[in-house]
């Protein structure tokens, strides 16, 4: 961009404090809020189950084979319980490790294929985007994905510079076919379908024909099969099951049917997006606009139209999916972010202070509407609950509007072209980073109660006393926190829940019905069972035999008692 300042906006030292600063933000706050149900708890569970089982080719959950995924952010949870023992922090760690480097890797591609101005930018952008902040710090395969897939679509942008040797090109394009194997090992196909598809649609958009001879096909595709291939040999020949659960029910299936119950509108992601990415938003159109008239590279590659193309692909191929969840169009944010990153140096003070005078306006909303959580609650959340998480939402907007309001301040002194914009950028990329992380610790206002974690010593000190084989029943439920804090898997009964076609593979592994429950229970000397409340109170009035371990308002654990 010829009109965009090229200069670092800041000096070394400062910008090395930043990182420092946002590090401390990013991963010490890990280990303040309990696992939460599903995603949470599954991934930490089966990582767990790994570690201490020390099968590393057959994922299990709750002891059942579970085959929805590739296991490569289950591996990483495990070595990081062995490194650093089982723990939440331990559990998100890897997930915090793949955010934090996303953001690095779009500021190092942003200042190589454009200038240390954009770079600088586009980390900052990335980094205090809500959609992206706060996807780093829970347990789900996503942000991993999202990584990989990045740095595929990085590396790709890094070897298509003009002017760059032969040999650097090609370590690039090995960095991409590489990456596109992890995102495959990290959730399936998709890391190799969607980065595939937008590559054809950029070559009939941009008539860049002469792309293909710089891909390494050959070459790329071994790396690509290295990587990826020893897995899936070794989990099919242990497992014949495995190929068409995993390849036809999990990839296919899945995308093109309702099966897994996760509907939505084809609009579904517009507002994930227009949250996600709100303190830029009123800037978003003005970025586009500029990115479009970005000129091709002397060698005829286009990279904004890269980016747009990827962008709007995926996108739409996942609001066209039958399966929706808010975090699968989480790729397309480090592109959004490099072209957002584009604009925001050529920003005047004038554009600032209504920019920023309208973030400060939106946190005293934010701080007025918090009030309403002091009026919400049912019987799962109540009122109580609600409060004190209103406490925290208030806190988390008045230190966002404290932050707009020096970002309006450091905008009416002095700069030049280069550094005039960082400080109000880096004002409000710090009060929305801080937003989200200050409510998002508070909601284990919420997650301390749906993780069960507070029963887990109790359990635990129960299990202690019992012969190993003791049966752990869970009943008419899955329960999804639980076995990870007490580490144990559980026999389930009534329900298969996602543990379907686990169950199916092992069936002696599973109780049918709660009349067969209640049959091996009495039969039983020893055996301890996980109920919803309302499933123990029917029984207590049945006089069922059972002893209470631990319980809350949604689960109770019990035991057989000892005549």
């Amino acid at each position: 961009m010829n009109d965009t300042p090229s200069r670092l906006p800041l000096n070394r030292s400062t910008i090395l404090l930043l990182i420092v600063a946002l590090a401390i933000i990013w991963f010490v706050p890990l280990g303040w809020r309990h696992l939460v149900p599903s995603d949470e708890g599954r991934y930490a569970e089966m990582a767990r189950e790994m570690f201490a089982s020390g099968d590393w080719i057959t994922p299990r959950y709750n002891g059942y084979k579970y085959f929805e995924k590739p296991p490569l952010q289950t591996w990483m949870n495990a070595l990081t319980f062995a490194w650093f023992g089982i723990g939440e922090w331990q559990a998100r760690l890897y997930t915090a490790l793949t955010g934090f480097a996303g953001v690095l890797l779009i500021g190092f591609t942003g200042a190589r294929v454009f200038n240390a101005a954009t770079g600088f930018f586009a980390a900052l952008v990335l980094a205090c985007a809500p959609y992206w902040n706060l996807m780093g710090h829970f347990d789900t395969l996503d942000m991993a994905l999202s990584f990989w897939m990045e740095l595929t679509l990085c590396a790709l942008l890094l070897a298509q510079r003009p002017n760059l040797s032969t040999r650097a090109a090609r370590l690039w394009m090995w960095v991409c076919w590489g990456a596109m194997a992890l995102a495959v090992l990290s959730k399936g196909l998709i890391g190799l379908i969607l980065p595939g598809a937008v590559l054809v649609l950029y070559t009939v958009i941009a008539r860049d024909w002469a792309l293909w001879k710089r891909l390494y096909l050959v070459s790329g595709l071994i790396v690509f099969f290295a990587i990826v291939s020893p897995w899936f040999v070794l989990v099919q020949q242990r497992n014949p099951e495995f190929f068409n659960f995993f390849f036809i029910v999990q990839q296919f299936q899945r995308y093109l049917t309702p099966a897994q119950n996760r509907p939505g509108p084809f609009y579904y992601f517009v507002p994930v997006m227009l949250v996600g990415f709100l303190p830029w938003l009123s800037v978003s159109v003005q970025s586009v606009r500029h990115a479009l008239r970005a000129p091709n590279q002397p060698n005829g590659f286009a990279p904004v139209t890269l980016m747009l193309v990827w962008s709007l692909f995926i996108f739409l191929f996942f609001s066209a999916s039958h399966s929706k969840l808010l975090s699968y169009t989480l790729p397309i944010a480090p592109p959004l972010a490099l072209i957002i990153g584009l604009y925001l140096p050529l920003m005047t003070r004038k554009q600032w202070n209504r920019h920023l005078a309208g973030y400060a306006l939106l946190a005293v909303v934010l701080m007025a509407g918090s009030f309403v959580l002091t009026r919400i609650g049912d019987s799962r959340n109540p009122n109580a609950l609600y409060r004190e998480f209103q406490v925290w939402v208030f806190a988390a907007a008045a230190v966002a509007f404290i932050a707009t309001m020096i970002g309006l301040r450091l905008n009416r002194a002095k700069r030049t072209p280069e550094t005039g914009a960082s400080s109000p950028a880096v004002a409000l990329g710090a009060a929305w980073l801080l937003l989200a992380t200050i409510a998002g610790t508070g909601h284990d206002v919420f997650g301390t109660l749906s993780s069960g974690a507070p029963l887990a010593p109790a359990v635990r000190a129960a299990i202690a006393k019992l012969p190993p084989d003791t049966p752990f029943y869970s009943v008419g439920v899955l329960d999804h926190t639980m076995p990870f804090y007490v580490r144990h898997t559980m026999t389930m009964v009534q329900v298969t829940d996602e543990l379907a076609f686990g169950i199916s593979e092992e069936p002696q592994k599973w109780v049918p019905t709660i009349a067969e429950w209640e049959q091996r229970w009495k039969d039983e000397r020893y055996a301890l069972a996980l109920l919803p409340a309302d499933r123990y109170n029917e029984l207590a009035a049945q006089g069922f035999p059972m002893q209470v371990v631990a319980r809350d308002s949604r689960r109770v654990i019990v035991e057989k008692p000892q005549s």
